[in-house]
């Protein structure tokens, strides 16, 4: 069973993964906030980060 919420926040993770812009991000999410949106831009990249691929 998916989430409305579910759906949007993994849709802007993965766009954060692949390296698509936020804006462009937003206007498919139809997120409002940036500040929103970008938190699961800085989670995406804290998992992709330098300091990420070090412990791996």
């Amino acid at each position: 069973l998916f989430s409305a919420h579910g759906l949007r926040s993994g849709y802007l993770t993965e766009a954060a993964n692949r390296g698509i812009p936020l804006p462009e991000a937003m206007q498919q999410s139809l997120h409002k906030s940036v500040t929103q949106a970008a938190s699961y831009y800085n989670n995406a990249e804290r998992k992709n980060g330098r300091a990420a691929r070090l412990i791996v």
